[in-house]
């Protein structure tokens, strides 16, 4: 059974990844969908309240792939996960991707409003490998060196055309670990 987190820079690929495993038969929990309460400005939600929730979702599937940048909410999931996939781009990657991104219709409530953001998400991306915090290459870094299952390191946005892990081209694109 495949327990898998994913986590990585904003713009790296992790929602599109898990959304691969997902039409794979894995269900999905995206911890964007967690991590803010519903403010203006937004606010972290405390995290009892947010591994009440990761405890439930686990709890109700047997297979699952978890995504997010929240190393603090990641290392709550650790215990239980038997995969995790370090998506480890380039900045420059990151933000191209961002720039590209489809409408987030769970994130904002129009493209326009998704569009607008942008410049800020640009600046937060470009700060991943200097900031301190839970959603930072620090923090990251730490959770992949971490974990005891399997780890993969994802480096390029070379598509996987729903073959995630699975052909051996592909795999030469990626480090794997452990």
């Amino acid at each position: 059974m495949r327990k898998i987190i994913v986590f990585g820079n904003s713009g790296s690929g992790k929602s599109t990844l898990a959304k691969e495993l997902r039409d794979e038969g894995l269900a999905h929990l995206d911890l964007d969908t967690l991590a803010w309460l519903p403010t203006n400005p937004p606010e972290r939600r405390p995290i009892e309240q947010a591994y009440k929730q990761i405890q439930a979702f686990i709890r109700k599937n047997d297979e699952w792939v978890v995504e997010g940048c929240y190393a603090d909410f990641l290392e709550l999931l650790k215990p239980f996960a038997n995969e995790a996939i370090f998506m480890n781009l380039p900045t420059e990657l990151c933000q191209n991707n961002a720039r590209n991104r489809p409408w987030e219709p769970h994130k904002y409530e129009s493209k326009e409003a998704q569009d607008n953001n942008l410049p800020m998400l640009l600046d937060w991306i470009a700060g991943y490998m200097k900031r301190d915090d839970s959603l930072s290459y620090g923090a990251h870094s730490n959770l992949f060196q971490g974990f005891k299952g399997r780890k993969t390191e994802i480096t390029s946005n070379k598509k996987r055309h729903n073959q995630t892990l699975k052909n051996d081209a592909e795999k030469a694109h990626i480090l794997a670990k452990g």
